[in-house]
């Protein structure tokens, strides 16, 4: 090879010393003719796919390198020209055999004509000490073409010494790091630090997010102090947090390798480097080094119209619960966000109104200027006639994955306007609440929609007189969670009424632990031990709670456990079990408590021994080292047997993340005088009053009453059915991230992945005087879709890979207690469906002309229901079993 490059005079000589102070890069020989071969290559697949099964390209060619001009006063200011010549494309899977998308194809009719043209016509490249200083080209040229171009002018920038610096190439203004060896240097970019203008978001929520990781390593290699090859290989793995089996990886790779040396042209003379350029083609161009953006255009796509029709009939109420439905709602998602604000809206317009809500659900979930200006024209707040569609719109809202400044913009704007439904009004407020919180996740504190927010919501709850204004504000606040709110909550938690406390208190409870400062837990101190006034228990044990989980002390912790004995009867057995709860599962407070019980005087039979009916239990749904599924169920009953509340939580972990999936909160008061029975302390006044709070996926949705008061509660027992009342229905993006890279090939990749849900939370509560009986109901029914779709496209041919999963489930619990005797009777059930998990694998090659490859796979596994224990009598973790059994399983039983 010592021979070879002699005799060739080698491709780059180069230099290892400093000239002048600075490092010296690639420097050709004059009046040489450069002859090498350069291939770029992509394969695409899983993250545990093998080259081999992969599908992608290869463009490959000869390209010709000259020096063109050298700056008099210093060798390393040169100008040289390099030029594509003999272009192909080929696949990079050599087994496709006839089934190739290349086969009996030209490079001009794969490429394109004009394409080929353009990629042939030569660039200048201007390099400092090795360094591009500026890149130059014909201008209109394809910007997909001239991206292929920049990879390869890209190769030519290096420098000889080890270091790290920061590049401009065809990936940005990258940091780069330089180790250099004998017979090689290689360059490492971090493409992470990459600066480069491209179109992007994601899901705050890390839980519902994807991770990704990428490497760039370029070699150099060099044999006797001359470099005669250039490796390069790119690599971008993707994988989505929530489900390890949707995943993606993009290898990208080049080579550029010396085959001969000629005869060049001579140098042009000159000090000046633009009156050479000027000299060899005035359209030269100085146009970025940096990747630029391009759209393929779309042959054959259906405009929004015509994909409307085609998936209308998926989007019927009696067809949400199938998994079709949110395959269809995701699809339409992605084309609404290259659509008009006018073929939006004229859809809106003529559409029949039991299909609207799925309509409105999918427009408001697209997030671009066009559908919301679309979707606020088509909405009348002023009109009762279509609230419905009023609600599925804040609800989209709340549930947007990127939010912008406008879009909370324009809810403030209508909240201070005038509403048919007080509901409504209600709702706009809690979701404005929602909002805050997204745009401070993403660094947007400090906009101005944000700030003229947070004053509203503050101000308002401070001027509020209202009871129903207090609780609106207090809910936005449990949405927006402001540090700055925390004085006026703890106002409310320990002066408000009973609800208003409540309410206040289970706000606190959603805080980090950094916010429950000793003077927070101060005040739920007093609460709950009851210094200043008498509160409901519902507000005592929810401020035990929130003291438990932030860093109790050891006399918090104390206290607490010696004043269970002291309480009503069914809150001592609640609070006792709280405890025994936190032991059990290991929650961080346990340590303390083991300490505390260490002393006999918390810790003995009379204490621990107490009846009631009242539990709280938490455990897993699923558990595995990187990532958990929680439950929890907590019930407190009054001391007559009726229940009080019932909060069903889930949530999800992965690491160190949190995601609050859903909570389901039954609340009852003030019904013990259909029985004859006697309040509990401090609750001898409350009104009858049933209703349901829901959070779900960490957004405070506006609580439902099923009645409110005892004329409300007769007619109601008297007219109504048993059928639970709807608190959430609707299609959800739950997961939404969509992400341009630019690879330094000059190809383009796009990943994206989205997940929706069309799930329906109802719950009901039945009373039965004459069976002496009541029963609560909580049922949950969800069909899912997550979709992964990631390709590499250079305008002419493109590869992709799509997967998509889909499940339905369900998962129902109900409470029934027997008050006639005491102590009560109560049966606790908690059941879980079996649950179809199906997996859609599709790899495929397409040419911009039509002709494609595309291989699939599916795979199939049905989960079994299994039993959820609800108390700690029965604490062994449900089973999921393969192959299921025939009948979905349910746990229950009499205790």
């Amino acid at each position: 090879m010592i021979l070879l490059a002699v005799l060739f005079l080698c491709f780059f000589s180069s230099y290892s010393a400093s000239v002048k102070g600075h490092t010296t890069g690639l420097s050709l020989n004059n009046d040489r003719l450069y002859k090498l071969s350069y291939s770029t290559e992509v394969f695409l697949d899983g993250v545990k796919g093998k080259l081999q099964d992969s599908v992608g390209y290869r463009i490959s060619s000869n390209v010709d390198v000259v020096l063109l001009w050298r700056n008099p006063d210093g060798d390393d200011d040169q100008l040289i020209q390099i030029t594509i010549t003999n272009a192909n494309v080929e696949n990079v899977n050599q087994q496709r055999g006839e089934k190739s998308i290349f086969k009996g194809k030209n490079p001009a009719k794969v490429i394109g004509k004009e394409n080929l043209e353009a990629l042939q016509r030569p660039v200048l490249l201007h390099l400092i000490r090795g360094k591009v200083k500026e890149f130059y080209s014909y201008p209109d040229e394809p910007v997909a073409i001239e991206n292929l171009k920049r990879g390869l002018a890209s190769l030519f920038q290096m420098q000889l010494s080890s270091g790290t610096t920061e590049e401009d190439d065809i990936s940005g203004n990258c940091k780069v790091t330089y180790q250099a060896q004998q017979d090689k240097v290689i360059k490492i970019k971090a493409l992470d630090s990459c600066k480069i203008e491209r179109s992007g978001f994601t899901t705050p929520n890390p839980v519902l997010g994807v991770s990704s990781k990428a490497i760039s390593v370029t070699t150099y290699k060099i044999e006797d102090s001359f470099v005669v090859a250039v490796q390069a290989e790119e690599t971008h793995a993707f994988g989505l947090n929530f489900l390890q089996s949707i995943t993606g990886q993009i290898v990208s790779k080049q080579k550029l390798e010396l085959k001969t040396t000629e005869a060049g042209p001579r140098l042009i003379p000159g000090k000046q480097v633009a009156s050479v350029i000027k000299a060899v083609d005035s359209k030269y161009t100085a146009l970025p080094i940096v990747g630029q953006v391009f759209q393929s255009k779309c042959k054959g796509c259906p405009s929004l119209s015509e994909h409307w029709q085609s998936i209308r009939k998926n989007l019927q109420p009696e067809n949400l619960s199938n998994a079709e439905s949110v395959k269809s709602f995701l699809a339409f998602i992605q084309n609404l966000r290259t659509a008009k604000r006018e073929d939006i809206l004229q859809i809106l317009k003529t559409e029949k109104k039991e299909v609207l809500p799925q309509l409105v659900d999918a427009v408001t979930s697209a997030q671009t200027p066009a559908s919301l200006e679309a979707i606020l024209d088509f909405l009348d707040f002023k009109s009762d006639s279509s609230i419905i569609l009023q609600e599925r719109f804040l609800y989209a809202c709340g549930f947007a994955s990127h939010p912008d400044e406008e879009l909370l913009r324009s809810l403030i704007s209508r909240f201070k306007g005038s509403f048919a439904s007080n509901d409504i009004r209600e709702t706009v407020m809690i979701i404005i609440g929602a909002l805050v919180r997204k745009l401070c996740q993403n660094e947007g504190c400090k906009l101005q929609a944000v700030v003229e927010a947070k004053k509203l919501i503050l101000g308002g709850l401070e001027k509020a007189e209202k009871k129903e204004d207090i609780m609106m504000y207090l809910l936005a606040l449990k949405n927006a969670l402001l540090p700055e709110g925390i004085p006026a909550l703890l106002k409310y938690a320990e002066a408000g009424e009973g609800p208003v406390s409540h309410l206040a208190i289970t706000t606190l409870q959603r805080y980090d632990v950094p916010f429950i400062t000793d003077e927070v837990k101060k005040t739920l101190n007093r609460i709950y031990h009851q210094n200043h006034k008498v509160h409901e228990k519902t507000a005592r044990t929810t401020a035990a709670a929130v003291i438990l989980k932030n860093n109790p002390s050891y006399m918090e912790v104390k206290n607490i456990l010696l004043s269970i004995g002291e309480l009503p009867k069914e809150m001592d057995k609640y609070m006792l079990s709280m405890v025994q709860d936190i032991l059990r599962f290991e929650m961080p407070a346990s340590k303390i408590v083991r300490q505390v019980l260490k002393e006999m005087i918390a810790h003995n039979y009379d204490r621990f021994s107490k009846s009631g009916s009242s539990s709280a239990y938490t455990g897993y749904i699923e558990r595995i080292p990187r990532a958990a599924s929680t439950y929890s169920l907590d019930i407190l009953y009054s001391g007559s047997g009726i229940l009080r509340r019932s909060n069903l939580n889930i949530f999800q972990y992965i690491g160190k993340a949190e995601l609050h999936g859903s909570q389901v909160v039954l609340e009852a008061q003030g019904l013990e005088g259909l029985i004859a029975a006697t309040p509990d302390e401090g609750e001898e006044n409350l009104d009858s009053y049933a209703g349901m709070s829901p959070i779900l996926f960490d957004i405070q949705l506006r609580p439902v009453t099923f009645f409110n008061g005892y004329s409300d509660l007769m007619s109601k027992m008297l007219s109504a059915s048993s059928d639970p009342v709807s608190v959430v229905k609707g299609l959800i993006l739950l997961i939404d991230h969509s992400q341009e890279l630019q690879l330094q090939s000059g190809l383009k990749a796009n990943v994206e992945f989205q997940g929706g849900l069309a799930i329906d939370i109802s719950g009901a509560m039945e009373f039965s005087l004459w069976y002496r009986e009541s029963k609560t109901r909580v049922k949950n029914r969800v069909a899912a879709v997550i979709t992964g779709d990631i390709t590499v496209d250079s305008s002419f041919v493109k590869a992709g890979l799509e997967t998509r999963v889909e499940s339905e489930a369900g998962l129902e619990f109900i409470s029934t207690v027997q008050f006639s005797q005491y102590p009560f009777l109560v049966c606790m059930q908690m059941d879980k469906s079996e649950v179809p998990f199906r997996q859609f694998d599709t790899k495929y090659e397409r040419l911009s002309t039509g002709r494609g490859y595309v291989s699939r796979k599916r795979k199939e596994k049905l989960l079994s229901g299994c039993e959820f224990p609800l108390h700690q009598e029965n604490s062994e973790m449900c089973k999921v079993v393969f192959p299921p059994e025939p009948e979905s399983a349910s746990s229950g039983g009499w205790f």
